[in-house]
């Protein structure tokens, strides 16, 4: 039977946290009385993760596909491999970390009922760190300006699509992206639903402070070309701001002589442009990253293999 619905989990060293997935994640999707497939994707994990993947399948062979990469790419791919790969009309992305209660799936499901082809969720109380929160809020908005891409809650991973946007997205072959936000684009009526938020299960989380930085550069220079925009509007006023400071100068010498003790703003004048120079090169390298990457056009993920019931329906390695 064809599932309507297909659930996409990204594994990466969650052993101690797995069995209790299954233990939630089974049972709330059996209530919704759908005809469902859940696929893990197993993302390199360096614990025993791919073995209790492995044998959760030989369990529900029904419902279960486990996808096993040979080495470790990203959330964001695995989930990528994950839509490749699904069936249903209507696709649910999860953490495995227990964070997103799978009970709330049947929410988004209900949202997307009302005729919505993309929901996004909300945490109802953030059970994170004190960091993560004011980090995460802050690149919120920063992101919001720049893109103008309007999610209220970026972080929570827990969100369902429509085919029809999952087949668009599965047409992009960027290296890059950031799914939710690359969704939101195609979508033509969001929407957004409040869930649960827990603290892990067990494990600690896998983004650092660095990732999440990386991932929001990521987002702002995959999705807008604002910041090089703002950056040469700056180098404009700069220009003209120094130019006004040498005309000063000069006029000041003419008139009033020279200026005794100006040395050390003279040093200030200059740090301070430099600065900007220094920053602007590396926004700069950022976007050339970006065109590195994909002129490469290296796979963005390799499969090394599929557990599923019928083996003629594995895919070719990569994307």
């Amino acid at each position: 039977m064809t599932p309507i619905v297909s659930v996409v989990v990204p594994v990466y060293n969650e052993e101690d946290g797995l069995q209790a997935l299954f233990d939630r994640l089974y049972p709330a999707l059996d209530a919704l009385n759908t005809p469902y497939e859940i696929l893990f994707i197993n993302d390199g994990s360096r614990d025993r993760s791919a073995g209790l993947l492995s044998a959760q399948y030989e369990k529900r062979p029904d419902v279960t596909r486990v996808i096993l990469f040979n080495g470790n790419f990203g959330q964001h791919r695995a989930i990528l491999a994950g839509f490749e790969h699904s069936k249903g009309s209507r696709i649910v992305t999860l953490d495995a970390d227990l964070q997103n209660p799978p009970e709330d799936i049947a929410t988004l499901l209900a949202e997307m009922d009302k005729g919505h082809d993309y929901v996004g969720s909300i945490r109802r109380q953030r059970n994170d760190s004190w960091w993560r929160h004011i980090a995460s809020r802050s690149m919120n908005n920063l992101r919001e300006k720049l893109t103008k891409i309007k999610m209220t809650d970026q972080g929570c991973m827990l969100r369902a699509y429509s085919r029809r946007i999952i087949d668009t997205i599965n047409q992009c072959q960027e290296m890059h992206t950031f799914i939710p936000a690359l969704a939101y684009s195609f979508s033509q009526n969001p929407s957004e639903v409040v869930v649960g938020h827990e603290e892990r299960f067990a494990g600690e989380s896998k983004y650092s402070l660095y990732s999440l930085i990386r991932l929001n550069f990521d987002l702002m220079t995959g999705f807008s070309i604002l910041p090089l925009q703002l950056f040469s509007m700056l180098g404009i006023f700069v220009s003209l701001g120094s130019g006004a400071l040498f005309l000063l100068l000069v006029l000041r010498r003419i008139f009033m002589g020279p200026e005794v003790g100006g040395l050390f703003t003279l040093f200030a004048i200059v740090f301070f442009l430099i600065g900007i120079a220094l920053f602007g090169i590396g926004l700069l390298g950022e976007y050339i990253g970006r065109i590195y990457h994909e002129v490469r056009q290296r796979p963005r993920y390799l499969i090394a293999n599929i557990l599923q019931a019928n083996p003629d329906q594995h895919k070719k390695d990569g994307a």
